[in-house]
């Protein structure tokens, strides 16, 4: 999916760890763990749906925090401080999700916080296109998160049901996305590190 990282390729200053495969699979997981309960609970109820939507954005936080200086990014530079900003914020949106309940709260939060990391996501792909490993895989991403974020509230009210289908769309989407990603992360590096 990815090009081998060369020095070719390579932006200044964003020398990926071998281990940048971690964080990706791991967010992919959440994404795919997130869709799996939209689809097969039924009728979930609103407490259901901030846990389930908080739960995930929380975690798509965290993941994307400890993966910025994987990536090989300083947190003190640029693309640094904007993926610090949106792993905050998404972390944000997740616990407010987890704590407060009720269609327009899930609704706003979710298109928020989807919106914030689907344009920083956005901008990176572009910034780093043909330099950065990630850069095509935050291109589809941001698309994918923009697009989530922009249906989302015409969905507010239809439930719980339909909100979580929508999220859930996306997340499933960019969780095959994130999973290709990170296995050919991990191939790359076995392969690097395999190569006396």
């Amino acid at each position: 999916m990815n090009p081998p990282l060369t020095p070719a390729n390579t932006a200044a200053g964003t020398a990926q760890r071998a281990d940048l495969w971690k964080p990706v699979l791991l967010r992919a997981l959440a994404a795919l763990a997130f869709g799996a309960v939209t689809i097969f609970w039924p009728a979930p109820s609103i407490q259901v749906m901030g846990w389930a939507g908080g739960l995930y954005l929380l975690a798509t936080g965290l993941v994307l925090l400890w993966g910025i200086p994987l990536a090989g990014f300083p947190r003190d530079g640029m693309p640094g401080k904007i993926l610090s900003a949106a792993g905050a914020g998404l972390t944000g949106a997740g616990a407010a999700l987890v704590l407060l309940h009720g269609d327009m709260v899930f609704g706003t939060v979710a298109t928020v916080g989807l919106a914030l990391l689907g344009a920083v996501e956005l901008y990176c792909g572009i910034r780093y296109r043909g330099r950065h490993l990630l850069a095509r895989d935050w291109l589809a991403s941001g698309i994918i998160g923009l697009g989530t974020a922009a249906i989302l509230p015409f969905f507010i009210s239809l439930g719980a049901h339909a909100l979580l289908g929508v999220a859930g769309g996306g997340a499933i989407i960019s969780g095959v996305l994130w999973v290709l990603s990170g296995l050919t992360l991990r191939h790359d590096a076995r392969t690097a590190s395999a190569k006396p």
